[in-house]
């Protein structure tokens, strides 16, 4: 249990950013899935608009340290892959 006041300023500020932290990642898959639909359906063109939005979410997601870099690249690079592999 916290006893400072700085701990339980902490506990609080914890909180606060874990739901924004959350809030960012939802984001982010939300993006994605957009991505994935258009790529289920087969429409190519929707895919790519959709790919165009999602990679600048999950650069941010990078910056604001919600998602790791190196998962964020590795996403962006398999559904770019996908998206050509749609031609």
């Amino acid at each position: 249990m916290a006893n400072t006041p700085q701990a339980k300023k902490r506990i609080r500020r914890n909180a606060n950013r874990a739901t924004v932290n959350h809030a960012r990642i939802s984001r982010i898959r939300t993006f994605i899935k957009q991505v994935e639909a258009a790529i289920a359906d087969g429409k190519k063109d929707e895919a790519a608009e959709a790919l165009k939005k999602a990679q600048p979410e999950l650069a941010r997601g990078v910056a604001r340290g919600v998602v790791h870099k190196n998962t964020a690249s590795r996403k962006m690079s398999r559904l770019s892959k996908r998206v050509a592999a749609l031609g």
